[in-house]
């Protein structure tokens, strides 16, 4: 290549807490307009901000994840500058004292190995009330209206270090960005729904010639919340400084917005830096001093991260690597794969199930994991009655999608409805008797050494015993009659 890339993120994450940052208002994402707000959310004069322990706890939890320094004494901050949807006219944000710092995120790099992404701040701060335009686009409204129940929701911002292993291409910028969705997820602050704006990125790119101890001026694109569309924009943008760079342009330091119907990003203001601003701080706000007993409480709640689960899955349960990535990638898939192993030890049979039957009858039912009827005991029951020949693996598939939608006990299912594996080696011997003398031009194929015919014939004696055949056994006999 003819130049070299940098891409930071600034990364907002809404967390899940109960109120808002500074108030007793509720958070809820489906209430009316202007529904959730007081005195303190809504910036009347007068009204003093109360910090929500919980959302400090929660950004502690992420920064421990993120292998941050954690500062015993923080502090908060007003960043001022005015927008509508800023009923104060500042955000309660914090500037020279978050609480974690310097940590970073191990994801795979271009070159397939391990690279850890600088992390240079994780902090705590309020977020904005929501603009609702009169058309799909700002162009084309001839109004605007605002919403206020997001006022003060607690937002915490994840924010790259570009002197510290930044990141060079757009696959490592989406390698970066599941991972952190997935360990806040897995970590349990934040549903990360991007549909909901609970995790957007502003992303910063900038280039430099190779070599070069300079990076050129770096463009901001403002408010993305779609991995394909934050994709998008970095390819344009790189493209596009690259263009300029080229041809001995000025490229100035600025905001851009990202255009989804051109897949363009368009200038929106100039940068801003962190003096214009004017960061002070919240004379309304005591600097917050955290405790160790505070901070190892929180330590002492942390759960396995899914590089640790991926690692022991791969050794200790006899996983192919990917099986485990599948199976840890969800920390709800990984609980419910874990529970079964306390009934059903074969970690490898168990990892196929799930990621073969399991998954597609979730995906056929349109439900996730955590609201399936299928419990862990459950599941490893059906396939505990599979190894030991009860049922056929046709039967427990059915059964399966039967289970995750209603629940229930697949041993009873299966003698009440009489759908126990056909164990009758006489019964079976006629069946199949029947099909080779129904087939005798996939018989001759048989006996001329071709094996495909084979599950042919598996698949006809299945059908007429209605899948209640061992399809094991038929192979066998059918290669004992043939060959």
């Amino acid at each position: 290549m003819d130049f070299e890339v940098i891409i930071g993120f600034e990364t907002h994450v809404e967390l899940r807490t109960r109120t808002k940052l500074f108030c007793d208002c509720p958070v809820a994402y489906d209430a009316p307009p202007n529904s959730l707000t007081c005195p303190v959310c809504s910036g009347q004069p007068g009204a003093l901000p109360v910090l929500n322990r919980r959302a400090v706890a929660y950004t502690i939890k992420a920064g421990l994840a993120l292998n941050c320094h954690i500062h015993k004494v923080s502090r908060f901050a007003r960043k001022n500058y005015f927008y509508p949807d800023l009923p104060k006219g500042y955000q309660i944000s914090q500037y020279e004292r978050p609480f974690c710092e310097n940590g970073f995120l191990e994801i795979t790099g271009d070159d397939g190995r391990p690279y850890a992404v600088g992390i240079n701040r994780v902090h705590l701060e309020e977020d904005a009330g929501k603009l609702v335009h009169s058309a799909d686009s700002f162009e084309a409204s001839e109004y605007s209206l605002v919403d206020y129940n997001r006022s003060s929701v607690p937002l915490m911002e994840i924010v790259t270090d570009h002197t510290r292993n930044p990141i060079r291409s757009t696959t490592e910028a989406r390698n970066y960005l599941e991972k952190l969705r997935q360990i806040i997820r897995y970590v349990d602050i934040s549903d990360c729904s991007m549909e909901k704006g609970q995790f957007r990125c502003d992303v910063n790119v900038s280039i430099r010639p190779p070599g070069a101890e300079y990076f050129c001026n770096r463009s901001e694109i403002k408010n993305m919340a779609s991995f394909r569309f934050i994709l998008n924009a970095i390819d344009y943008e790189v493209q596009r400084q690259w263009e300029i760079m080229k041809s001995g342009g000025d490229m100035p330091q600025e905001t851009r917005l990202f255009d989804e119907a051109t897949q363009t990003t368009m200038p929106m203001r100039g940068k801003e830096d962190a003096p214009d601003y004017r960061y002070f701080p919240d004379p309304d706000l005591l600097e917050v001093d955290l405790d160790e007993t505070f901070v190892e409480e929180i330590r002492g709640t942390m759960p396995e991260l899914p590089d640790q689960r991926l690692h022991r899955a791969v050794r200790e349960y006899g996983l192919s690597r990917p099986d485990a990535l599948i199976l840890t990638r969800d920390r709800q898939i990984s609980d419910f794969f874990e529970a079964c192993l306390a009934h059903y030890p074969d970690g490898a049979r168990l990892g196929r199930w799930m990621t073969k039957d399991l998954f597609k009858a979730l995906k056929d039912a349109g439900i996730s994991i955590d609201a399936a009827a299928l419990r862990p005991e459950t599941f490893a029951a059906l396939l505990d009655l599979v190894d030991k020949g009860a049922v056929t693996e046709e039967i427990a598939r059915k059964l399966l999608a039967e289970l995750v939608v209603k629940g229930g006990d697949p041993e009873q299912m299966i003698k009440a409805r009489g759908l126990g594996a056909l164990q009758d080696a006489d019964a079976l011997r006629e069946i199949l008797d029947g099909v080779i003398r129904e087939n005798p031009a996939v018989v001759d194929r048989i006996r001329e050494g071709e094996d495909k015919p084979i599950d042919f014939l598996v698949g006809q004696v299945m059908r007429k015993t209605r899948g209640k055949a061992p399809a094991k056994k038929v192979k066998e006999m059918i290669l004992a009659s043939l060959r």
